[in-house]
């Protein structure tokens, strides 16, 4: 059955599993209980793969996936045996280039879109490319309609604008981002949106710089539903009601009635951006 064509219900769970970057895959597995009975269920940013610490560069390729590829294909089973949409930070490798990617996994058709981020931040540049327009997807679930944006993507405006525009719902937020102002950044985005935002963090317990969580789940006037989680590894849930952004968006839709096209504009270019092009 097609996402789109799923039965939606008004009220659904939503969650984020706060775990450590760069598990095994197995890890991520022995959740299977704990996320079955959710719709969408979304990890951490480099969950697969790991956050770049600047250790042997050859190690981490190693340790990256392909998308699709066989990690991805497990993760689809995971999807398909609870239920729940898996919105998941791996460490893509395309080629010799490694991105921070966030993967899609319907339940019914598996690996259905992914998003590259589309900036690496300070270190991350050492190790990661960018992503270009042609990965970033709004994706029908059984929770409501998702996007994605990672990390401090979520601080640039122009993604939010575009985002905005093509309708989500559910903003999904993985991330390595443990501060408090982190938390802010992720209630203005649920009222400026008029959406709801399930970000989710790193736990680590050990380790020269570990991250210390702060998983969160916001509604669509920046009321904190769940969360955030601190010091420990975890799902975070919540129960929301889709009503509540229709409701919300009466009084400021960023992209319909609180826009002004005759005096702002925005371009997005969603054409992929090969390193080079063949002319035949």
């Amino acid at each position: 059955m097609a996402a789109e064509a799923r039965a939606r219900p008004r009220v659904t769970v939503v969650a984020a599993l706060q775990i450590a970057t760069g598990v095994p895959l197995a890890r991520i597995l022995e959740f299977e209980n704990e996320i079955r009975g959710a719709a969408l269920v979304v990890l951490p940013e480099a969950v697969l793969g790991g956050y770049p610490r600047g250790g042997p560069f050859a190690e981490y390729f190693r340790a990256s996936t392909t998308v699709p590829g066989p990690e991805v294909t497990e993760l689809a089973g995971l999807a398909a045996r609870t239920g729940a949409t898996l919105v998941v930070g791996v460490i893509e490798r395309d080629g010799s280039t490694l991105y921070s990617t966030a993967v899609f996994l319907d339940p019914d058709l598996g690996l259905v879109a992914k998003h590259r981020k589309l900036v690496p931040t300070a270190r991350e540049r050492l190790v990661w490319g960018r992503g270009d327009g042609s990965t970033l997807p709004a994706v029908p679930t059984a929770a409501g309609l998702a996007g994605a944006a990672i990390c401090w993507e979520n601080h640039m405006p122009l993604l939010r604008a575009a985002m905005y525009a093509k309708g989500v719902e559910i903003w999904c937020a993985p991330t390595a981002d443990d501060r408090d102002v982190w938390q802010a950044s992720m209630r203005h985005i649920a009222d400026e949106g008029r959406c709801f935002v399930i970000s989710a963090c790193p736990y680590e317990s050990s380790g020269a710089d570990p991250f210390r969580g702060g998983s969160v789940i916001v509604g669509p006037l920046g009321d904190v539903l769940a969360g955030p989680l601190r010091d420990s590894e975890g799902l975070v849930t919540a129960s929301i009601d889709l009503e509540e952004v229709v409701a919300a968006r009466h009084s400021l839709d960023v992209s319909g009635h609180y826009a002004r096209p005759d005096v702002f504009a925005l371009t997005v270019d969603e054409r992929p951006r090969d390193g080079v092009t063949f002319l035949r």
